[in-house]
């Protein structure tokens, strides 16, 4: 599953995290400036349906701010059915 992924940031280097229903996949520091950088996560799931949400680390919500764009499957049994970004997988992976 890919997103595109944007971060503005005031002062310090923003936190942010991945989750794929309410469980923790991934947490970045975010470090760049002025571009949408391309998130990947690697995600082996039953057949159903998942949410996928990305949010900043707490204290870090009044100094920066995040854009998620193109939410997509490009390899395996899945697509993005709304944008709200929930995953629907169809079988599991081979």
């Amino acid at each position: 599953m890919l997103s595109d992924i944007y971060c503005k940031c005031r002062d310090t280097p923003a936190r942010y995290r991945a989750y794929v229903n309410n469980e923790l996949f991934a947490e970045r520091t975010w470090v760049w400036s002025d571009m949408y950088l391309e998130e990947m996560l690697q995600i082996n799931a039953a057949p159903g349906k998942y949410t996928i949400r990305y949010e900043l680390v707490d204290g870090y919500n009044n100094n920066a701010s995040l854009k998620i764009r193109n939410m997509r499957v490009e390899h395996g049994p899945g697509r993005i059915v709304d944008k709200q970004g929930t995953l629907e997988v169809w079988h599991a992976g081979l």
